[in-house]
């Protein structure tokens, strides 16, 4: 057996042990009880380290060697380089701070769960500074092996290839024109009338339309399940996909939007090459173009007035509502490109969301650098949004600096990944619309066009190009805002 054929073997031997952790951290948050947690805590911590150990087994440097020395394809060249890569991320980290951040951030993420409810920031502080201090001793250690600075290195965990500077450049870009276009569609939609559609809307219902929408989506339900959490999210494996969602019975329109979004996080795991599975080059590409599916579906595709009308008739099926107006396709678009400045990135509509998400951005990129304390961020979090939105959220801190959970288990780099892929999703569409006819296809109430295109050019690639690579041969060039502004302004403008 070749080198390269043994790390092959020893990948995939990984990935299984990944795809135990994944299903169990879903099942943690969405269906076990409370009183679970301690133990199963402990349980994803050792198996967490166990994973760590295989790893960074001290054959695995010999074998790196050695592959790199044997001829290879394309595939199996592009292949190794991402084994390599997986293999220096976790060398690089010792044993103990990887169980220790594991144990702090699911003790931390947990406990979140009530402190957000009752506005607890000093309770939650006492857990989350010791997140912030093994995640901070984390990307110094990474900065050190890469020579980058501590928010490049976690950065680079999420988006391979990006860097500070290149996000200042895209988000300080963003800044000069998003303000003033959030007042001026603000100020347009004043004149606007529309109709709020009045709860209770059951759960069960909702749910029962949110598994139309994921058929019409074309989700395999063979290969995945939808179920419910306090924070929406799509896991599991790509054979497997957990996809959750929320709902609130006096808001259907939000958790409706959740779940497409959702979905199109999990069709692109689905339509992963499955003859590069248990390889991370068979794994989705980067986070930013993870976001960039299912901004596609959520945004693209979700809010566009052909899927609207599809959206329209089936919540007035499922809610007997033929007749009420608040149910129409005309009112559905008013509400589902309404313009507001609120507190909640994940309630946010398209045109805030990226003031939320550069927010984050500045506040992580600076706490994991070491210019700010962890005591600093509530302080800055209003000073941000009083800039950016015109809000304050002062002593507000479960709508304030508390209302994600991706800090609590250490998860600093990743708030970048959203808005550049609203950016890729708009590239995207802006291509496939020079060959697609794209409103037709979604009038026709068959969206195959739309995911071949999708499949061809994104999902089946996995990771066997870089970001850069992968988003030239999509589109022709590289990432460029351009299209996400042209994108906002036709829509809410035009």
């Amino acid at each position: 057996m070749s080198d390269y054929q043994k790390l092959v073997q020893h990948s995939k031997k990984l990935a299984n042990f990944n795809h135990l952790a994944a299903i169990s951290g879903w099942d943690q948050a969405a269906v076990m009880p409370a009183g679970g947690n301690e133990a199963r805590s402990n349980a994803m911590a050792e198996l967490s380290v166990l994973i760590h150990q295989l790893s960074t087994e001290p054959q695995l440097a010999d074998w790196f060697a050695g592959a790199e020395q044997e001829t290879l394809t394309s595939q199996q060249q592009a292949s190794l380089r991402e084994m390599k890569q997986r293999w220096q991320q976790a060398t690089v980290l010792p044993e103990k701070l990887v169980q220790a951040k594991s144990l702090a951030g699911m003790k931390c993420e947990h406990a979140w769960r009530t402190q957000r409810k009752e506005n607890d920031w000093q309770g939650f502080a006492k857990n989350w500074q010791q997140v912030v201090t093994l995640s901070q001793e984390e990307a110094q250690i990474r900065a050190e092996n890469l020579g980058t600075t501590p928010y490049d290195a976690m950065l680079s965990l999420y988006e391979p290839g990006t860097t500070t500077d290149s996000l200042d450049n895209v988000f300080n870009d963003v800044k000069t024109w998003l303000p003033s276009l959030v007042d001026q569609v603000i100020e347009k939609q004043r004149q606007e009338s529309f109709i709020q559609p009045q709860g209770p809307f059951a759960t069960s219902q909702q749910k029962a339309l949110g598994l139309k929408v994921m058929e019409f989506l074309q989700f395999d339900f063979n290969h995945g399940r939808l179920d419910e959490s306090v924070h929406p999210f799509c896991g599991g494996v790509p054979t497997d996909v957990r996809l959750t969602t929320r709902y609130d019975e006096n808001d259907l329109v939000q958790s409706l939007m959740g779940t497409i979004h959702e979905t199109g996080h999990a069709r692109y795991e689905q339509g992963l090459p499955t003859d590069l599975a248990g390889l991370p080059v068979g794994e989705a590409r980067s986070m930013g173009i993870h976001e960039s599916q299912s901004l596609f579906f959520e945004m693209q595709l979700g809010r566009s007035p052909e899927f609207i009308s599809h959206l329209s008739s089936m919540a007035q099926q499922e809610f007997q509502a033929n007749s009420n107006p608040a149910f129409s396709a005309e009112n559905f678009q008013k509400l589902y490109t309404r313009v507001e400045k609120g507190f909640i990135r994940v309630d946010a509509d398209e045109l805030t969301y990226p003031a939320h998400v550069i927010l984050r951005y500045e506040i992580e990129r600076d706490l994991m650098n070491g210019n700010i304390s962890f005591n600093d961020v509530p302080e800055l979090w209003d000073q941000k949004m009083q800039q950016y939105l015109g809000l304050t959220t002062q002593g507000n801190f479960k709508n304030g600096c508390m209302q994600d959970i991706h800090w609590t288990d250490g998860t600093f780099g990743y708030f970048p990944s959203y808005t550049l892929g609203a950016m890729y999703a708009a590239q995207f569409m802006a291509s496939m619309k020079k060959t697609v006819d794209v409103e037709s296809a979604i009038r026709s109430g068959d969206l195959s066009p739309i995911f071949n295109w999708l499949s061809a050019n994104i999902w089946s690639k996995g990771s066997t190009l870089n970001t850069d690579d992968l988003v030239k041969q999509a589109t022709g060039e590289t990432l460029n805002t351009k299209h996400f502004k042209a994108h906002l302004e036709t829509r809410y403008l035009g």
